[in-house]
């Protein structure tokens, strides 16, 4: 993996651990030569991955679209592409990373998880979606990611397509032995 898709919040939550994950995060994935795409903004868990992986000496890709540049913060600390839309800012996110790694965050964070995802159960990338569970912030996601399987809207297939750990190594290790699983587009329609 040479770059990831890294998503996370915009926001400063209060407790104080979100921010110092995403600099540990931030800082990590730039000891280990990995590049971060991300979000392109300077605040919340955003600009405290991106600072850290700068600080570094990582190799950091802001993708922001046009109307979030003031709002955001733009960070022209890093590379930034500045794009028309949230579509184009999610395209260069899937072109430009070999994987999807998500910290905690909110709304635009789980919109970009459930896309990563979506996408690899239709084939429309092959790359590992990996989730940072760090103090089992994903807990009830996960649990309802399971929900949704047992009751038959994940197929068996695709179970494994979000892959969650507490501990950055173990998910990075994860991720780099990811298989893709077979797409819907390639199944048999009348076994879907």
């Amino acid at each position: 993996m040479k770059r990831l898709a890294v998503y996370c919040g915009s926001a400063t939550p209060a407790d104080p651990r979100y921010v110092q994950l995403a600099r540990d995060v931030g800082t990590t994935l730039a000891r280990e030569g990995i590049g971060i795409v991300y979000g392109g903004g300077r605040l919340g868990l955003m600009g405290a991955l991106a600072g850290s992986a700068l600080l570094a000496g990582g190799e950091v890709i802001g993708v922001i679209p046009e109307a979030l540049v003031h709002g955001e913060v733009a960070n022209y600390d890093c590379e930034l592409t500045v794009v028309g839309t949230m579509h184009e800012r999610k395209a260069a996110f899937t072109d430009l990373s070999d994987g999807f790694l998500v910290l905690p965050g909110g709304v635009g964070t789980m919109d970009e998880l459930w896309e990563a995802v979506s996408w690899a159960q239709l084939g429309y990338h092959s790359k590992p979606v990996g989730v940072l569970n760090a103090f089992g912030f994903y807990d009830g996601l996960l649990a309802f990611n399971r929900h949704m399987a047992e009751v038959g809207f994940v197929r068996p297939a695709h179970q494994g397509i979000i892959m969650a750990e507490r501990e950055l190594d173990l998910l990075l290790e994860r991720m780099r032995a990811h298989e893709p699983p077979q797409t819907i587009v390639a199944m048999d329609p009348r076994t879907l």
